[in-house]
């Protein structure tokens, strides 16, 4: 792997693989949270209405553009990125690198298109709404950020969406899609310092000036904890949705956030033997699914367990989940059970970076965030330095006083 940064300070990484297939992302430096002076959710928009035109092409043409060469163009945005990427074979790479910058920095924002997307975006709300199993923790994130800019939702709310204008767009792409914001990655069966070298004359092309200075985004802007919260929303639904969460490490905090990670993928992690998955659905049948999920900010972090269930089970469900924390803060694992635990996540982490897509986003991720990337042997030996003692004490510092919302 080579990673570096040019001299107009945009951050790259390219890495060989094995695949005939070579995947590229652009990933922004501005999401929800950059949104201070703009209509809420317009980072969001930005990336939908971002594919509606530019100076040289059309959207239509750019939805056919990679198609006719089997390829795949996508995007997405989360809190803090704003992320574009493609999917080509490896003899069109150039193609769909030149697309991606193209969309970052020459996008017109037709005002036609725009009101086109903007019903294709009203409609993603509304739905949204209508799904309270991803409506219950965005809610909890809004109440367990209240008064700080991670608090404002990715989609935005129907009203804001409907106050953002062609102008405005212009102008948080010209203020936030800056180099020094952005990374670049690819993975491809490309040599590669040849990888490196088109990397960096691509960027040269995009941006033939060197800015005077390089101003770098904030890396978070402070961060004071709530107090916990327990609060239940009459949703008249058949199904009660429920989220048990709390801070847990940064995005900054290492090794800790690799602790809490591990501490999380015990408890409720992708695999059917997760302690909360193998007590309340697989042995007892209480819940149609139940996880955990770690999300990493730049101020902090949020661990939560998610869960559906009939009203009847709802109190049982509590209880076992309270019973399981408290096991996990008063009682370290076994020795034997955490290298069991440790192998698995190594297993899980290993798979996962076969997929070349998820590969490039991932070192997109860590680019922006640290400038450069942890190889897997690294990982590895942090991991394999985590004691049961660790654990225990993770999980009482993310599970001591956890907030509650519950919809019913």
């Amino acid at each position: 792997m080579r990673s570096g940064t040019s001299r107009q300070g945009l951050r790259y990484a390219v890495r060989r693989s094995g695949r005939s297939v070579a995947y590229c992302a652009l990933t922004i430096g501005c999401g929800t949270r950059d949104e201070a002076g703009y209509p809420a959710g317009i980072a969001h928009f930005t990336e939908h209405t971002i594919f509606r035109g530019t100076k040289r092409k059309s959207a239509s043409t750019i939805s056919a553009y990679l198609d006719r060469f089997g390829g795949e163009l996508n995007a997405y945005t989360t809190k803090e990125e704003i992320v574009l990427h493609a999917t080509v074979l490896k003899e069109d790479l150039s193609k769909a690198a030149g697309l991606l910058f193209e969309l970052a920095t020459e996008a017109t924002f037709p005002d036609k298109e725009i009101e086109t997307e903007r019903g294709v975006v009203l409609d993603e709300i509304i739905s949204y709404k209508d799904n309270p199993a991803e409506d219950v923790y965005d809610r909890f994130e809004n109440l367990l950020f209240a008064g700080h800019p991670l608090q404002v939702p990715i989609l935005g709310t129907a009203a804001s969406v409907k106050k953002i204008t062609p102008d405005m767009l212009r102008r948080f792409v010209a203020e936030k899609f800056i180099p020094s914001r952005m990374v670049f990655t690819v993975v491809a069966d490309i040599p590669e310092e040849k990888l490196e070298k088109q990397a960096v004359k691509l960027i040269d092309k995009i941006f033939p000036d060197a800015p005077k200075a390089r101003p770098q985004f904030s890396k978070g802007c402070g961060f004071t904890a709530l107090e916990p919260f327990d609060k239940v929303v009459d949703k008249r639904h058949h199904e009660v949705n429920a989220v048990i969460g709390a801070y847990a490490p940064s995005l900054y905090e290492m090794p800790d956030r690799l602790t809490a990670a591990m501490l999380l993928n015990i408890l409720g992690g992708p695999a059917s033997n997760s302690i909360l998955n193998k007590e309340l659905r697989e042995k007892r049948g209480w819940v149609y699914g139940i996880e955990c999920s770690y999300t990493q900010y730049a101020d902090t972090g949020v661990a939560a367990i998610t869960f559906g269930c009939d009203r009847p089970n709802l109190d049982a469900c509590i209880s076992a989940v309270s019973r399981i924390l408290e096991q996990l803060k008063t009682t370290p694992l076994t020795p034997s059970r955490l290298r069991a635990y440790r192998k698995q996540m190594l297993g899980q982490l290993a798979i996962s970076s076969e997929a070349g897509e998820a590969q490039c986003l991932s070192m997109g991720k860590s680019m922006l965030a640290w400038g450069c990337i942890m190889e897997s042997d690294e990982v590895r030996a942090k991991l394999e330095a985590i004691t049961p003692a660790d654990i225990q004490s993770m999980a009482s510092r993310i599970f001591s006083a956890p907030s509650t919302l519950i919809y019913l």
